[in-house]
C-alpha cells in the first residue's frame, strides 16, 4: 500500500485534467465496491486499479498495453505475486479500454472496466471538454463543443463503441441520463458551452 500510494499514483498528476489522481482514486474506490459481488483477490483488483492508466504516460492510443506491461515489469509487484497473478492483472489492464470489441479475460477486467467508466453525465462532460483542450486547443470553442458533442455520441450514445460488461446499476444509470441528455442537441451544447466557460476562466 505504501509503494503505491508513494510510487504509483502520484504518477497521475502528470496525467491530463481527466486523468489526474481524483480519477484513479474513483477507480479504485468503484472497482472495490463492485469486487464485493465477486469471488476475487482484493488485493489484485486494488493494484489493477492503481495502474490501469499508467500507460497515458507514454501514449493515449496504446495505453492499456503500456500500462499492462509497466504492470508486468514492476520489481515491487512481482515481489508480492505470483506470476500467473501478474499475468491475470496485466490482461485486465490490457482488456479495460472502452472501445475494445472482445470481452475481458477474466472478471478482474471485467471489474476494472465497469469501474472505470464512472458514467456520471457531468464529470463525463468536464472530462470529454478538458480532454479537447488539452490535445486540441487549437481548436475555436465553437469546434471544441462540437468535437465534445460528437465524442459523447459516438461513445455514449445508443449506439456508441462503450460496453459494459457487467452492467451495475449505477452504470446503467448514468448511461440512461446521458442518452437522455443527447436527445435534445442544443440543450447539451449549453451545457458544453457553461463548462467550457467555467474551465477557461
Amino acid at each position: 500500500m505504501d509503494y503505491l500510494h508513494q510510487q504509483i499514483i502520484p504518477k497521475y498528476k502528470n496525467l491530463d485534467a481527466a486523468h489526474q489522481i481524483d480519477h484513479v482514486e474513483q477507480v479504485i474506490h468503484d472497482a472495490l465496491f463492485i469486487a464485493r459481488s465477486h469471488h476475487v483477490d482484493l488485493d489484485m483488483v486494488y493494484v489493477i486499479a492503481c495502474f490501469h492508466d499508467l500507460g497515458l504516460l507514454v501514449d493515449r492510443k496504446s495505453h492499456h498495453l503500456i500500462g499492462g506491461k509497466m504492470l508486468e515489469d514492476d520489481l515491487m509487484i512481482q515481489s508480492y505475486f505470483r506470476e500467473e497473478n501478474i499475468k491475470i492483472m496485466k490482461e485486465a489492464i490490457e482488456d479495460h479500454r472502452a472501445s475494445i470489441e472482445y470481452p475481458p479475460r477474466s472478471i478482474y477486467g471485467k471489474i476494472i472496466a465497469e469501474a472505470d467508466r464512472n458514467l456520471d453525465p457531468m464529470t463525463i462532460l468536464k472530462r470529454t471538454i478538458q480532454y479537447g483542450l488539452k490535445h486540441s486547443n487549437e481548436l475555436s470553442k465553437e469546434a471544441q463543443l462540437k468535437r465534445a458533442y460528437d465524442h459523447i455520441l459516438e461513445k455514449y450514445g445508443p449506439h456508441g463503441y462503450l460496453k459494459l460488461w457487467l452492467r451495475t446499476e449505477q452504470n446503467e444509470r448514468g448511461l440512461q441520463k446521458i442518452h437522455m441528455l443527447l436527445e435534445n442537441k442544443s440543450h447539451l451544447l449549453d451545457i458544453l458551452n457553461q463548462i467550457y466557460d467555467e474551465i477557461e476562466k
